[in-house]
């Protein structure tokens, strides 16, 4: 049941936060007409927001109660939301988005711990699975019901979008109190098979536990894998593939939100048909598929290019394409990378480790939309993409050599560790 709950948890969260993300950049820009600087510079101080809470929630949920970490931390995502919606200059704007991005982030490792904490390493991957898939939903209906009832021509038309996205970390928050309350037992109601998941006698510091989290060799390759991963499709997806579509296959707005509405489709469809097909095989072995299936997704992409000025319909459709292949990488990348990163995380830092890969999958994918504007804005469309077929191949890489240290350390590795990172 608490699993149930906090799978809804993040539906309900990413339901609000999918009203807001398609329309916060025009509002700020045109609606209220603070110009796009004031537009972008919301948007990179978001990512700064993501960035500094990722790992200081993580390290809170080593040290407190991940309940409470999460419940305050959706607050406070709450309070952003609102905070947007009273804003009247671009400094509170810009507050805001901040504070909003603060709150949804550190709420993310804190959840992760107490899946980790609540369900028994079997069902771990399915468990994270459906939250994927939740949050996917989440965000589409969001984003589509948003439509209809956001007016970017009016100063207060955003508010329909605010306020929903203020109730919806509101009751998201509410159900994770409900998931920890006594009723379903202790927090730590599941057996932990993992040792990563005791918490030590003596906490370390900071620059200690960071310290013992890079000096595990495997967290370093998972480290490299979570990076290119994140650049070779999340940190283009919002910026740097639209504005592709637009200028290199001069396609129109419409096939953007068909490809978008494709990948969420086909997430949808086949998360729980991919994770029972894959339930047997190692998480690194499944991140070099994601590797792979990305660096084919770029390649049919590169395609496009070529036929986009003979047939703009193929193009347009390739495009389409890609994104549903970008998802079938993404049915496999969400179910494994947070229970493999767990399992290789030093004693009693679970929460820091999980907190610290986050920062960094949040700091590089904010890099995308720059790197994105300076190719694309210089004409060099066939860079970009060739830059992320080499991205993804590095990615598999990568993955490769984290298999083969997992290798070369499974026979002195405890059977209850086995199990972990079999999860």
């Amino acid at each position: 049941m608490r699993a149930r709950l906090l799978i809804v948890a993040s539906a309900v969260a990413m339901l609000g936060w999918g009203t807001v993300l398609p329309y916060q950049y025009a509002y700020a820009a045109s609606t209220r007409g603070w110009g796009s600087f004031a537009a972008a510079a919301a948007s990179s101080l978001f990512s700064v927001g993501a960035l500094l809470a990722a790992p200081l929630g993580g390290r809170l949920a080593d040290r407190v109660s991940p309940v409470l970490v999460a419940v305050a931390a959706k607050v406070v995502a709450a309070a952003g939301a609102v905070g947007l919606g009273f804003a009247g200059s671009p400094a509170a704007f810009l507050t805001g988005m901040f504070v909003f991005g603060l709150g949804i982030t550190a709420a993310a490792p804190a959840q992760s711990v107490l899946v980790l904490r609540w369900v028994g390493g079997g069902n771990r991957r399915k468990v994270f699975a459906w939250q994927f898939t939740g949050q996917s939903l989440g965000m589409a209906v969001g984003a589509f019901a948003a439509g209809y009832v956001v007016d970017l021509h009016r100063e207060s038309g955003m508010w329909p979008a605010f306020a929903t996205a203020a109730a919806g970390f509101v009751v998201s928050a509410a159900l994770i109190l409900l998931a920890g309350a006594r009723r379903w037992g202790s927090v730590e109601s599941q057996p932990v098979a993992d040792a990563t998941l005791e918490q030590p006698v003596r906490s370390p510091g900071v620059r200690q536990a960071w310290r013992l989290i890079w000096a595990v060799p495997a967290l370093r390759w998972t480290a490299l894998v979570t990076v290119t991963l994140a650049l070779g499709f999340y940190a283009q997806f919002e910026s740097g593939l639209p504005a592709y579509a637009l200028t290199v296959l001069d396609v129109r707005e419409t096939t953007i939100g068909l490809a978008a509405a494709v990948n969420c489709v086909v997430i949808i469809a086949l998360q729980m048909v991919v994770v029972r097909l894959t339930a047997r095989r190692s998480g690194p072995a499944l991140l070099i598929a994601v590797g792979a299936i990305w660096t084919l997704s770029w390649l049919v992409l590169a395609g496009a290019s070529l036929v986009a000025g003979s047939s703009p319909e193929l193009a347009a459709t390739l495009f389409v394409t890609t994104f549903g292949i970008f998802a079938v990488g993404e049915t496999m990348y969400a179910p494994v990378l947070n229970p493999l990163t767990a399992s290789l995380a030093p004693s009693g830092l679970v929460g820091t480790t999980l907190g610290l890969f986050t920062a960094l999958q949040t700091g590089f994918s904010a890099v995308g939309p720059l790197v994105a504007g300076l190719l694309l804005g210089a004409g060099l469309g066939s860079v970009f993409v060739g830059v992320h077929v080499g991205i993804s191949l590095l990615a598999v890489f990568g993955a490769w050599r984290l298999r083969a240290v997992l290798r070369a350390r499974r026979p002195v590795a405890e059977p209850a560790r086995e199990a972990a990172l079999a999860a």
